[in-house]
């Protein structure tokens, strides 16, 4: 066997590329971790994420130190330029899995986080070292990297490139994006404020023709505004300081805040044709980039790595074929792309200019919102495909109950994948490396995890690392259902009625 300096390189440590890395740490790899930059960027970027991005946090072992830094907004809503409610989405401060639906963040203050996990975990960081070339072989990957020493190669068993839109291991793997044909251009104004006032705890998107605006309450005394450039303005223009004192001005804030950060950005949608090249894989910003009306570009890119890591734990400790690894795209791009599509909608709400037809799109929101419709969801879809049964709930997230003690269910079921059922542990506990847990040892969960199998008309449910559900049905034949998805050459029952 080649002798190997790690079994994952990855390269870009955003939140994606810093997440794989503890992930894949705390699954027992061996981890190197480059990024060109010798600290964390310094200025905000992402201004939200998800419970399910909470969560992924939790499993790294971090979640309550990034929650003091977060903000949980009270709602995000999209309002008519006189400040009728659109779309209304209230952020419910315990959502069913386990963590408020929002938080708002100050980026650096959690990638800070995660970067001294990684150093925790024993990763190997290597910063101001920047990726050049690669060249694949059969059991290995050669990564160049040029770093403060001079260039040097890593031998890896596999490599990620976590390294963002404009990604050299994208490039080096011969992957094209395809291109949604969205693409505005807004500046983008962080600022701190020196006396908050009445200034509202909550994210909304105006709808004015006449100027579209984002705001957003972020984490602390930050506050993000952007404004939709119109045709004819140029990004010098917008960028002037007076221009951006007039366009804060209906705020009653301009004297008392400070400007930590302007730019003009094209929000775009783009989704990379292929995430893989044998040992060379790419996630986050390097395979799908997204307008950020739905908030979830940075959460996508979480998703992806947690997807990502426990497969190539299985793959490179010998518990599952390399050939699962095809089931990272296969099941997170049509996650995406439906993330995606959601955004461009909500895009499509906000980025009108024309007044007749912005008054005609207020008429019929209002008049469907009246009448108990919403013309977005942000409910996203399970997963589909890739290592998945065919059974009731598979593909869908596993709720994670609170106890009134403060303990999350994860806290209980552990990293790896678990059985849950009301058996006595009477299946063959050689077929699958898989934890068995009763349900009456999971108190005081019980009681939802019993409801929630019924209503999924099953005895059991075989839950995934990344918490999601593999199969719900009878405990042999889920076990069985894993067995031969992680070993793909054992030919898989064509129906699964066994299981269900």
């Amino acid at each position: 066997m080649t002798m190997v300096d790690c079994d994952l390189l990855v390269v870009g440590l955003g939140p994606t590329g810093d997440t794989l890395a503890a992930l894949a740490s705390i699954y027992g790899l061996k981890v190197i971790a480059v990024d060109k930059e010798h600290s964390v960027y310094p200025l905000p970027r992402a201004a939200v994420f998800d419970q399910e991005v909470m969560r992924i946090f939790q499993m790294i072992g971090i979640a309550k130190r990034i929650e003091p830094l977060c903000r949980a907004p009270d709602r995000y809503e999209f309002l008519t330029a006189d400040g009728q409610i659109l779309l209304d989405f209230p952020n419910l401060p315990n959502g069913k899995f386990g963590w408020a639906e929002i938080y708002a963040l100050h980026q650096p203050a959690v990638e800070t986080l995660l970067r001294e996990r990684l150093v925790e975990l024993g990763v190997d960081v290597r910063l101001g070292a920047t990726f050049t070339e690669l060249d694949q072989h059969e059991d290995h990957v050669d990564v160049e990297v040029v770093g403060p020493d001079g260039p040097t190669t890593i031998r890896t068993r596999y490599l990620a490139g976590c390294d963002g839109s404009w990604s050299p291991v994208r490039e080096a793997l011969g992957a094209t994006l395809e291109n949604y044909g969205f693409d505005e251009p807004w500046l983008v104004i962080d600022t701190i404020v020196e006396e908050i006032g009445d200034l509202p705890i909550r994210n909304c998107q105006i709808c004015d023709p006449k100027r579209p605006v984002t705001y957003m309450a972020m984490s602390g005394r930050r506050f993000r505004w952007e404004f939709m450039l119109k045709p004819g303005e140029t990004p010098s223009d917008m960028l002037d300081e007076a221009t951006i004192r007039e366009l804060l001005e209906p705020w009653k804030c301009s004297d008392r805040l400070t400007i930590e950060r302007k730019a003009v950005y094209r929000f775009h949608a783009l989704v990379a044709d292929r995430w893989q090249s044998g040992r060379v894989l790419i996630a986050g910003d390097a395979a799908h980039q997204m307008p950020p009306f739905a908030g979830q570009g940075m959460c996508s890119g979480i998703r992806d790595a947690a997807n990502l890591a426990w497969k190539l734990a299985m793959v490179i400790k010998k518990q599952a074929d390399q050939r699962i690894l095809g089931s990272f795209q296969v099941e997170r791009e049509p996650h995406v792309r439906a993330i995606i599509e959601t955004a461009i909608a909500m895009g499509k709400v906000v980025c009108m200019l024309d007044a007749e037809a912005a008054a005609a799109r207020d008429r019929e929101m209002l008049e469907r919102k009246r009448q108990g419709a919403q013309d977005v969801s942000v409910e996203y879809p399970p997963l589909h495909g890739g290592l998945l049964t065919d059974t009731p709930a598979s593909g869908s997230l596993f709720p994670q109950p609170v106890a009134a003690d403060g303990r999350r269910l994860d806290d209980l079921l552990g990293i790896g994948p678990v059985l849950v059922s009301d058996a006595s542990g009477s299946e063959d506990t050689d077929t699958v490396d898989v934890r068995r847990l009763a349900i009456d040892d999971l108190r005081p969960f019980a009681a939802d995890i019993r409801a929630w199998l019924n209503r999924s008309n099953g005895t059991a449910v075989l839950v995934r690392p990344d918490r999601h559900v593999f199969g719900t049905g009878d405990p042999g034949a889920l076990l069985e259902a894993w067995r031969r998805a992680l070993k793909p050459e054992i030919p898989a029952p064509r129906h699964t009625a066994s299981i269900g």
